[in-house]
């Protein structure tokens, strides 16, 4: 998997199962979530996130929450791409 203009985060919260609110460099910032699963036992407060930024004017958020660390693994949460092995 590749992404653009990656950055790393804190989960925070999931209000409804489109979007996350995630720590970045200090900042809270309403995130959009790219799988509409439940995820509870992957997006727990306190995980590390990964996020991919994008500089669109049309959108509502600005980063996409794409992965997230579980243990020692990372897990793609972009249900939409598919990850190469």
């Amino acid at each position: 998997m590749r992404y653009d203009n990656i950055h790393k985060g804190t989960f925070l919260s999931r209000p409804n199962r489109f979007i996350a609110n995630v720590e970045i460099d200090g900042k809270t910032e309403v995130c959009h979530v790219k799988n509409t699963g439940r995820c509870k036992e992957l997006l727990v407060e306190g995980c590390t996130v990964w996020l991919e930024h994008s500089d669109s004017a049309t959108r509502k958020t600005t980063f996409d929450l794409v992965a997230v660390e579980k243990g020692d693994r990372l897990i793609n949460m972009d249900s939409k791409r598919q990850t190469r092995r």
